[in-house]
């Protein structure tokens, strides 16, 4: 029970720190691309992920402690603080482009995370893959936003 709470409360820290910066005035300005789902879309499916993300370290936790085991608990911590830099990049700063970079950071990081978790738990594999799929459609989001208000500061 204790990997499952500590991975929750990790997890949700990184998500409540990059959920800190949300969508403000200045975002609703923005030209926007076609495909963007209803703002109600990404609460409910952050939560979903983080939720996934979070069992999926559990599981990784309580495999038998090895060098695989490690690299995969810190590439996960690793991406947790790519994933909260994203929000603070993005509407803390309005940095669009750096926000882009760090995605395409992210998405390597948990590419690797879930390439190390797959041996050593099939189902934390699995369960970071919904993620990776939804960090390709911010990747479309974040580049098309950028480039349709390259002119706008950040």
């Amino acid at each position: 029970m204790m990997p499952f709470v500590a991975s929750v409360l990790i997890t949700f820290m990184a998500a409540l720190t990059g959920g800190r910066f949300r969508p403000d005035a200045w975002y609703a300005e923005l030209a926007k691309p076609p495909g963007l789902p209803p703002p109600w879309v990404f609460p409910v499916v952050w939560t979903a992920l983080y939720l996934m993300m979070a069992i999926a370290a559990a599981l990784i936790f309580i495999t038998e402690d090895s060098p695989a085991r490690t690299a995969g608990l810190v590439l996960y911590v690793a991406q947790l603080g790519a994933n909260a830099a994203w929000s603070w990049l993005f509407f803390g700063r309005r940095a669009m482009l750096g926000a882009l970079f760090d995605l395409l950071l992210l998405i390597v990081l948990v590419a690797l995370t879930t390439l190390v978790f797959f041996p050593l738990s099939f189902w934390a594999g699995l369960l970071l893959a919904p993620y990776l799929l939804w960090l390709f459609i911010a990747l479309y989001l974040n580049a098309a936003v950028w480039y349709l208000n390259r002119a706008a500061p950040g």
